[in-house]
């Protein structure tokens, strides 16, 4: 675990995809951590056990936010959700020409996961997804780069400017 990744199995990552899109999903535009570009709206209904850090609508976004120590990290480099329809229930994988993660130049572990058929705002829907998971990181300051493209042309160029606090400060 020299890169401090989470390992983690298929079953136990489409788990936590289908929650984060979940997470994601059910934020108002005007407080989506999606479409967020500074990192205020980081924080936004995170749950007590993990920490969800957005994606993003593709292009270059930076953010800054501070998260409490204590808890695993979990987020897409790239990722794709769909309506789950009778005889149609694969998700939607990118043709990927490129994707990685790297903390303070570290690269991670990226791994690809798919979801279940889970339900978001009352529509059946599945998720796939290259996604890194972090365990927690100690109190200080941290630079998360994530860089990914697909075939297409698509682009995701993200940089967090992370400030782990002790809880309670």
């Amino acid at each position: 675990m020299g890169d401090g990744g989470w390992r983690m199995g298929g079953a136990q990552g489409g788990r936590l995809a289908a929650r984060w899109w979940k997470w994601a999903l059910s934020a108002p535009q005007e407080q989506s951590p999606v479409s967020d570009t500074t990192g205020r709206n980081a924080g936004w209904r995170q749950p007590d056990d993990l920490w969800f850090l957005a994606g993003t609508y593709g292009g270059r976004v930076v953010r800054r936010c501070s998260i409490p120590a204590g808890r695993p990290l979990f987020f897409p480099v790239l990722n794709t959700q769909r309506r789950a329809v009778p005889f149609v229930t694969k998700p939607w994988a990118l043709t990927v020409a490129r994707a990685s993660a790297a903390l303070n130049s570290t690269p991670l572990t990226v791994s690809e996961y798919s979801s279940k058929t889970f339900q978001a705002l009352g529509v059946p829907r599945v998720a796939w997804g290259l996604w890194c998971g972090l365990t927690p990181l100690p109190p200080g300051q941290f630079v998360l780069e994530i860089d990914a493209a697909t075939a297409n042309g698509f682009r995701i160029d993200t940089t967090y400017h992370l400030t782990v606090t002790q809880p309670g400060k």
